[in-house]
C-alpha cells in the first residue's frame, strides 16, 4: 500500500491517488488505429424525469462497423444507490470509465464518511469524461449520461456531456447515440411533469423501440432471445431495475398499437 506524509495526501480524490501512484487511466495509445471499425460501440440511451424520480434506459446492441457484435450489452448501469450511468460511444473505454467512476463514489464515501452530493458525482463524471479526450481525439469517444435522486431537494435530476468534459444539467429529458434524434422526439411529445413511474418506464421503452426501427446500429427488443432494453428508476428508495417480464408487457402493447396503425397488417 503506498504511504503519503499528510501535506500530499489525495484525501478523498481517487484519481488524483492513481495518479500519485503511477497510474493513468484512459491513457491512448498512438499505435490505436483512429476510427477504427473494430472497436465495439455502444448506441442509444435515454433519460427522462417523472414526479418522484428518474428513468433510465438503454438498449442492448453494440456493433463494430456494420457488424452486431453484442447483443445482451448492458449499457445503463447503477453508480451508486442514488444514482446510474448510462454510456454511448466507444464500449471499452466506457465500461472503465464506468467502474472506475463507482470506485471514486465508494472511495470518496470511505474516506469521507458520508456520500458525495449528487451535484459532486456529476463533476466526478466530468472529470473522467476529460480525461478520456486523449483517446476520444483517436476515435474512441465516450459520451454518458448521469442521472440520479438528489437527497437534498428530493427531486430527480439529469445530466449529458460532450467528448471534451462539458457537463450540461436537463430539466426534462437526455438522449445520447446514435439513435438519439429518434428517441429524443418520442419523449418530447409524451413528456410532461406530472408523468407517474410506469408513464415514464412506457415513455422510454418506446422511444427506444422507434430508435431501433430507425437506426440500425440500435437494437430493438427481441422476444425470441429474450433481450429488452436495461431499464431502471432512481427515487428515493434508491436503484430499481425493471424486471424483464414487465418490459414484455409494454413491448407487447407497443406491437399491438402498431398492429392497429397499420390497419391489421404485420409488416
Amino acid at each position: 500500500m503506498p504511504f503519503f506524509s499528510p501535506g500530499d495526501h489525495p484525501g478523498a480524490n481517487f484519481v488524483d491517488l492513481l495518479h500519485r501512484v503511477g497510474v493513468e487511466p484512459f491513457a491512448a495509445s498512438a499505435s490505436q488505429s483512429v476510427h477504427s471499425p473494430n472497436i465495439p460501440h455502444a448506441t442509444t440511451c435515454v433519460a427522462l424525469r417523472f414526479d418522484g424520480g428518474v428513468v433510465m434506459a438503454g438498449d442492448r446492441r453494440a456493433t463494430s462497423g456494420n457488424l452486431i457484435s453484442h447483443r445482451s450489452m448492458e449499457k445503463v448501469v447503477e453508480a451508486d444507490r442514488f444514482s446510474g450511468v448510462a454510456i454511448a460511444g466507444a464500449a471499452g473505454p466506457a465500461m472503465e470509465m464506468i467502474k472506475l467512476f463507482q470506485l471514486q463514489l465508494e472511495h470518496y464515501e470511505k474516506v469521507e464518511g458520508q456520500l458525495l452530493s449528487l451535484e459532486g458525482k456529476a463533476n466526478q463524471l466530468s472529470m473522467l469524461v476529460r480525461g478520456n479526450l486523449p483517446a476520444a481525439m483517436q476515435g474512441m469517444v465516450v459520451v454518458p449520461i448521469f442521472a440520479g435522486y438528489d437527497l437534498a431537494t428530493s427531486t430527480g435530476r439529469l445530466w449529458d456531456y460532450d467528448p471534451t468534459g462539458g457537463r450540461y444539467e436537463e430539466k426534462e429529458f437526455v438522449a445520447t447515440g446514435s439513435g438519439s434524434l429518434h428517441a429524443g422526439t418520442v419523449i418530447k411529445l409524451g413528456w410532461r411533469s406530472d408523468l407517474t413511474r410506469d408513464a415514464a418506464i412506457r415513455i422510454a421503452v418506446k422511444a427506444l423501440w422507434e430508435a431501433a426501427d430507425a437506426d440500425s446500429a440500435t437494437g430493438g427488443p427481441d422476444a425470441l432471445r429474450g433481450i429488452y432494453p436495461v431499464t431502471a428508476t432512481i427515487t428515493n428508495d434508491g436503484w430499481t431495475r425493471i424486471d424483464d417480464s414487465v418490459l414484455a408487457s409494454i413491448v407487447d402493447e407497443i406491437l399491438a398499437e402498431q398492429h392497429e396503425r397499420n390497419g391489421g397488417n404485420r409488416s
